[in-house]
């Protein structure tokens, strides 16, 4: 662990030695956090609020919101990102975003529980996917190729983190302020205030420092014709992906996993909120936020175990043991309804959920034509957010408004079992040899 930490800090000293790098970094860090702010104030006003008791049907809908506008608009943000200043992208969508964010919260003041706020909320994270974009694109204008990768590894994790951060502070402020509409409101309004200050930093690299170049951008095809060329190339791409049995094992492992983790997630959720502690608000979200919390451990294990046991395992092997320890813990623990036993589930699902998106992400890397490496990681973020949504949604049809359903406990380990099967006969002949060896 120790070596771990160590290189990661080499790292990160190494790529803050570039000026620009650092502006484009706290650009990010700002942002993200924000992010993690908006996100867990969102999350509270639907679940954690004093003068509502949320249903399944409501908590789906609170998902499909969330998650849905990183898949939908992912694919298609390039062609924007390529033809305008991707510096102005960075500048102007955060005070978008800002703009987005008050309307948000002052809908969450008046009450609204319907369309309103959802649109609301899909303007300010369909934005946020061309502020992602724009930064991971610009990413090579501000440190030397050699340092790409470094740049690439420390970036998103420390933006994670502050996110994160963002939203176990949106929670403290949540509960200080009542667990109510008002006190979401103001949780949200936070968010504009970071999105402002990303913003203002944005400002400080220039107009056309993060590309593209003038004439590359003013010699591409008209908009509707790159639009279409983006429809047709993931086309070819899924056809591609139809040919390559490693890749697709690798997506399915990927979606049958989010599948079960977003039905478990939204129960947990209606357990703390309407079951464990129905009249207790605040104590409801402050457990729930040891168990978000003992999960991210958990994701943060799997950084640390994945590369070791994939030296002496094939990746193939350990997704299959990841999958089959999920059914084993939620099967064995689910039913209980402890909220102990939950924590070690909890621990557990977080290893294993981040464990698999390791081996895949690297089963893309390694086996996909980097003419189609791209696409390939369109398709993955499209069913890692899809299938995730679609848990949430399909666990409706047996979950009650406490979340306690022994039925849906079953149905997902039974989903970890079949989905741990359905990986292992996917796999290549070869892959599949090493895996059982």
């Amino acid at each position: 662990m120790t070596e771990r930490r160590s290189t990661f800090i080499a790292d990160l000293r190494t790529v803050l030695a570039q000026r620009d790098f650092r502006r484009l970094f706290t650009t990010r860090l700002i942002s993200q956090t924000g992010d993690g702010i908006f996100s867990a104030g969102v999350g509270t006003y639907v679940f954690f609020n004093a003068a509502t008791f949320p249903s399944p049907a409501r908590g789906a809908a609170a998902f499909a919101v969330l998650y849905l506008p990183y898949s939908l608009v992912g694919p298609f943000a390039g062609v924007f990102i390529d033809r305008w200043s991707r510096r102005q992208i960075l500048v102007l969508s955060a005070l978008l975003r800002s703009a987005f964010v008050v309307l948000t919260a002052v809908l969450m003041a008046l009450g609204n529980h319907s369309v309103p706020l959802y649109v609301a909320v899909l303007l300010v994270l369909g934005v946020n996917r061309f502020f992602l974009s724009a930064l991971s694109a610009a990413l090579p204008h501000v440190v030397d190729e050699d340092m790409l990768v470094m740049a690439n590894s420390v970036s998103p994790t420390l933006g994670g983190l502050m996110a994160a951060i963002g939203g176990v502070l949106a929670l403290g402020l949540n509960a200080a302020t009542g667990d109510s509409e008002r006190g979401a409101a103001i949780t949200v309004l936070v968010t504009g205030g970071c999105y402002v200050a990303a913003s203002l930093v944005a400002t400080t690299l220039g107009r056309d420092q993060l590309g593209p170049a003038r004439e590359q951008a003013a010699g591409r095809r008209k908009l509707t014709q790159e639009l279409a060329s983006v429809t047709a190339g993931l086309a070819a791409g899924a056809r591609y992906l139809a040919r390559r049995r490693g890749p697709a094992a690798a997506l399915a492992a990927t979606g049958g996993n989010r599948l079960m983790y977003g039905a478990l997630f939204l129960m947990s959720i209606l357990l703390y909120r309407n079951y464990f502690y129905p009249s207790k608000v605040t104590v409801a979200e402050g457990h729930f936020v040891v168990l978000v919390t003992v999960t991210a451990v958990g994701y943060g294990c799997a950084a640390l175990v994945t590369p070791p046991v994939t030296r002496r395992l094939s990746k193939a092997a350990w997704i299959i043991t990841l999958l089959g320890a999920s059914a084993l813990a939620t099967g064995a623990l689910g039913e209980t309804f402890s909220q102990v036993l939950y924590l070690v589930i909890g621990f557990c699902l977080g290893l294993a959920g981040q464990g698999v998106a390791i081996c895949a992400t690297t089963i893309l890397q390694q086996e996909a034509d980097d003419d189609y490496r791209g696409r390939m990681f369109a398709f993955y973020d499209m069913t890692f957010n899809l299938t995730y949504v679609a848990g949430a949604g399909l666990s409706v049809l047996v979950m009650p408004a406490t979340g306690h359903s022994p039925v849906l406990v079953a149905l997902v380990a039974a989903g970890y079992a079949v989905t741990a099967i359905g990986y292992r006969l996917m796999m290549p002949s070869s892959e599949a040899q090493r895996s059982s060896s």
